[in-house]
């Protein structure tokens, strides 16, 4: 087995010595199986694509002996609704408890089909 002496920066080489240590390894073996890793043939095209159908292959059979999920989620606004609950759970709870209030003027079928106002024109610059 041959010998090779690298020149890493102090501060690099005790990074990866600590690393090495929670690994249960040595830098000398992380660097061993680098270079094989590197100096590894490539792969040829046809091995590649072979694995990739293995893959999908067992892909397939695995979904093929599960039932079909339900969904999560019946609508948009059930999806926003769980994430809100989820990340804001204050803030989304004192929405629910709000009392939702028909605007004035408003019809309460009229508020589900509400567009929105046209802006009101700018007054022109006075010359």
């Amino acid at each position: 087995m041959s010998n090779l002496t690298l020149a890493l920066d102090d501060d690099l080489l005790r990074a990866a010595r600590i690393k090495a240590v929670q690994q249960g390894t040595s830098v000398n073996e992380i660097c061993r199986q680098a270079i094989a890793r590197f100096a590894a043939p490539a792969n040829a095209p046809d091995d590649f694509l072979a694995e990739l159908q293995a893959v999908a292959a067992r892909v397939r059979k695995s979904a093929a002996s599960r039932a079909p999920a339900e969904p999560m989620w019946t609508s948009r606004e059930a999806m926003y609704e769980e994430g809100m609950a989820e990340r804001m759970p204050t803030l989304w709870a004192s929405f629910e408890r709000a009392p939702k209030a028909t605007p004035p003027g408003l019809a309460a079928s009229a508020t589900a089909t509400r567009r929105r106002p046209k802006p009101k024109p700018k007054p022109k610059p006075k010359a």
